[in-house]
């Protein structure tokens, strides 16, 4: 078990609700009307957080959940600075903290934008984007990917120009990679090394990488990723904040992830 954020609003929402409501029955064994203007400050306070840490719980659990992009392994999709909301029933719905499925919906397709935990370390998140699905065959070489042996079309845009904590992303080459059906930007830089090999994605896992090719700790370096691992979809971008650059981005506020 991870005691993570889940844990600590569990937690609350657990004791804020047996003070509140060891509260109500006392006063209900004792014959004794509840009297707000007298009751002990501890069980005024549980009474005033209990809905409050039960709904963020709810929220954060089954619906969706923020996070922010910490590095530039999803450039240009995603830069730094970027909070995203992550959908957190589309593959399923999980109980808090054990994250254990107790029903299944979708499963992830290939293009998703997907927040897991890191399987080498579970306590931390990472995004990457679904490549291989249970029993693909991948293949990344010479910077060109394959999936069960069909190249990956790839069509430069040119040279990409980087800004705020991306700047050093600038001069790599900015391609559109059409994924069988699911286009979306990819950085390379072709002077840069950057693992290689063939892969097969083992059944109820999936083959994980980063859009920033060669700036990204993906499925290339410590393997797949076990669908018990996933947190979510990430479907959109409600705040961008860059402190080496502008600021707030607000043209980048509303982006829905494709």
């Amino acid at each position: 078990m991870d005691f993570d954020f889940s844990f600590f609003l569990l937690v609350a929402t657990v004791i804020t609700g047996f003070i509140w409501g060891g509260y109500l029955l006392m006063l209900r064994s004792a014959g004794t009307a509840f009297d707000e203007e007298n009751e002990p400050w501890l069980v005024e306070y549980a009474r005033s957080f209990f809905p409050i840490v039960l709904i963020v719980l709810l929220l954060r659990s089954f619906l969706a959940e923020p996070f922010r992009i910490p590095s530039g392994s999803m450039m240009p999709t995603l830069l730094v600075g970027d909070f995203i909301l992550v959908n957190k029933f589309t593959y399923g719905i999980r109980l808090p903290v054990i994250n254990k499925k107790v029903l299944a919906l979708n499963e992830p397709k290939r293009g998703d934008i997907v927040v897991f935990r890191y399987p080498k370390d579970p306590a931390v998140d990472y995004i990457k984007r679904v490549i291989g699905l249970p029993g693909d065959k991948i293949v990344y070489d010479q910077k060109k990917l394959y999936v069960n042996d069909k190249p990956v079309e790839q069509v430069s845009l040119g040279r990409y120009e980087g800004f705020g904590q991306g700047q050093d992303m600038t001069g790599a080459e900015h391609l559109r990679e059409n994924l069988t059906g699911i286009e979306h930007s990819i950085l390379v830089r072709n002077d840069a090394l950057s693992a290689e090999g063939v892969y097969v994605v083992p059944e109820g896992n999936y083959f994980m990488m980063g859009d920033n090719r060669d700036n990204s700790n993906d499925s290339r370096y410590w393997g797949t990723v076990p669908e018990e691992n996933l947190v979510g979809k990430a479907f959109f971008i409600w705040m961008s904040w860059d402190w080496q650059h502008k600021g707030v981005g607000f043209d980048r506020i509303g982006t829905v992830l494709e």
